[in-house]
């Protein structure tokens, strides 16, 4: 094990003596996939700002969210503090140096980045439905409105599309029932309200054009180091549904994009997810299904993810097993459910004789950690007590103007800055309904010509009675019909006119 194989993770120490050992992860086994754990405060930020920076020496593109603006230090070189420099004295870093890394800021809401779009249609009606807190019945309609544009060609770029569609077939519900199954208005109600939500969250600005591409996210610099894509996340953390939503979309993308390379000698991109407990929390089974899915097989894709929570027990059980490479922060014991997640992350770890890895956990300072990671053919080492090694790059976040410089030299610096609105399913439907709309009074003028007349709506016997306003019968009707045709031409949506339309066939037929 080597630096040109592996990254320096710190150092451990035996019986009591000074840090000797080197705690190192792998870079063939680091797609193996990973966790860092530990309550607030005792260090999991920058036990991965410093497995971020020794991925991007590598070589290795790095994906990771900003939950709190710490993680943006990163583009900047660190300053020498006393507490960083005795640290990396007692593991023996020698030399301690510092350095910045290539980073591009990314940002859902464009403010703080980059902004990141993805399209309705690469969304999918299972991550919406997640997203939107659908019930079955609910995405069951979603399921089918997104058969009926890929069947009519309507592209669902952005959030009105989706929201065009699904009034257009609240108007068609009956016709598509009979194909389909029970197409429910109130569900198709219920989706729309929902939809209103999430734009008002700021959805909005995520659903559009230009998506993002893959490949801006595997990037390295002309050095040969990866680039670090940092995701600002402390406002998207104010909708976590929306946040862990986006990162499985991410993850789900990278998964069918990506060609199957087998166990690559370093991985090709590896993805950090902070925050993690909000993917699972009230997830759907099929949901965790498909987050179990893609863990297990992403792997041969040459991509590495790692799940940064606080607890052990907000990973189900499923996905915990597959993660091979573990880093452990300080966990409290205090209640029962505490000492039963310092007992599970315990129990994961390959004992080490030394010590108790339940007592250890409790009694870990600050920047302590227990470290166990793949040795060769993919064996966990024995967990070692392991001081992290200091960043090389800055601790805490970067100022707004030194993020702007970041976001103005970055490599993707104006091509996704400015949104696109192309012509898809909004635009159609609209034209759709103009063109209905027209054909009302062509077809009117039609009949008109052939010498039809409107009967009289009320009773014959007052035809030519003292309380005749004046007018025939005829004209009377003429009015009325002219009254209905102003409404049709004033109301904007498909639904307004085929409801008048409906209105000016029941009349016609009496």
């Amino acid at each position: 094990m080597t630096a040109e194989d592996s990254i320096f993770i710190g150092a451990s120490r035996h019986n009591d003596d000074s840090y000797q050992r080197a705690e190192r992860l792998l870079l063939k086994y680091a797609n193996r996939h990973g966790l860092i754990t530990g309550a607030t405060g005792t260090g999991k930020t920058v036990t991965l700002q410093i497995l971020a920076e020794g991925f991007s020496n590598a070589g290795v593109p790095v994906f990771c969210a900003d939950i709190k603006g710490d993680l943006s230090g990163i583009a900047m070189p660190g300053e020498p503090k006393e507490a960083l420099t005795n640290r990396a004295a007692a593991i023996k870093l020698e030399p301690y140096e510092f350095q910045q890394f290539p980073v591009i800021f990314w940002d859902l809401f464009g403010e703080k980045g980059h902004p990141i779009r993805a399209t309705v249609s690469e969304m999918g009606p299972l991550l919406l439905s997640r997203l939107m807190d659908l019930s079955e019945a609910q995405e069951g309609v979603l399921n089918i409105a997104f058969r009926i544009a890929d069947e009519e060609g309507l592209l669902l770029l952005d959030l009105k599309d989706l929201q065009a569609l699904l009034a257009n077939i609240s108007e068609r519900a009956d016709d598509i029932s009979k194909r389909y199954g029970n197409v429910n208005k109130q569900s198709v109600g219920a989706i729309q309200r929902s939809l209103l939500v999430l734009e008002q969250q700021g959805g909005a600005h995520f659903f559009g054009e230009p998506a993002l591409r893959i490949a801006d996210l595997m990037r390295t610099e002309r050095d040969g180091r990866g680039v670090v894509s940092v995701l600002a996340a402390d406002r998207l953390m104010m909708n976590p549904r929306l946040y862990a939503t986006f990162l499985l979309w991410l993850l789900s993308e990278l998964f069918e994009e990506l060609p199957e390379i087998g166990d690559p000698e370093k991985p090709k991109l590896v993805f950090f997810f902070d925050e993690a407990h909000l993917l699972f929390d009230e997830a759907p089974k099929a949901l965790v299904e498909r987050v179990e899915q893609v863990v297990r097989l992403i792997r041969s894709k040459g991509v590495g993810v790692y799940f940064v929570t606080q607890n052990p027990l907000d990973v189900p059980e499923t996905v915990l097993a597959q993660l091979g490479n573990r880093v452990q922060h300080a966990l409290r014991a205090y209640t029962p459910r505490e000492q039963k997640a310092v007992k599970t992350a315990a129990d994961t770890f390959r004992p080490n004789p030394e010590f108790d890895c339940f007592e250890a956990i409790t009694q870990l300072g600050v920047g302590e950690a227990l470290v166990s990671t793949l040795e060769e053919k993919g064996i966990p080492s024995v967990v070692q007590r392991t001081l992290i090694r200091p960043p090389s790059s800055r601790m805490g976040p970067i100022s707004d103007s030194e993020r702007q410089a970041a976001i103005q030299r970055s490599l993707v610096t104006g091509q996704y800055d400015k949104a696109v609105d192309r012509e898809s399913a909004f635009e159609i439907l609209q034209k759709r309904a103009a063109e209905a709309a027209q054909a009302v009074p062509e077809q009117d003028a039609e009949e008109k010509g052939t010498g039809w007349t409107l009967p009289d709506f009320g009773n014959g016997s007052r035809r030519g009675s003292g309380r005749s306003t004046g007018r025939s019968s005829y004209q009377r009707q003429s009015v009325t019909e002219a009254a209905i045709k102003s409404i049709v031409r004033s109301v904007g949506s498909t639904l307004g006119r085929e409801i008048i339309r409906g209105i000016l066939g029941s009349l016609r037929r009496r």
